[in-house]
């Protein structure tokens, strides 16, 4: 028998119940990107107040994703997205922390 072949696109993976999840769709996104941002600026010192922060922020919204996701693949990306913004804090407080080393 012959299927229709439908491409998916990201969203449709995240929402594998096929709902939508508009509000955990959002917070996976500004999860994500404040964890990139968080981990990419923890590689230069100078920018150790941007990592600290974003990866402060991004602890916290995708620790409150993980309270309020309905899908396996909204948890998966939302862990993804808090452990590198824990890496970007953790190295972002060891480079001189939220305050600037004061």
């Amino acid at each position: 028998m012959a299927t229709t072949f439908r491409p998916q696109n990201v969203i449709a993976i995240l929402n594998s119940d096929g709902k939508a999840h508009p509000k955990e769709n959002s917070l996976i996104a500004v999860s994500v990107v404040l964890g990139a941002i968080a981990i990419i600026s923890s590689i230069f010192n100078n920018l150790h107040l941007l990592s600290s922060w974003t990866g402060l922020f991004g602890i916290i919204t995708a620790g409150y994703g993980q309270f309020i996701s309905a899908t396996t693949s909204e948890r998966f990306v939302l862990i993804l997205a808090l452990g590198a913004s824990a890496i970007g804090f953790f190295i972002g407080v060891a480079h001189g922390g939220l305050w600037g080393g004061l």
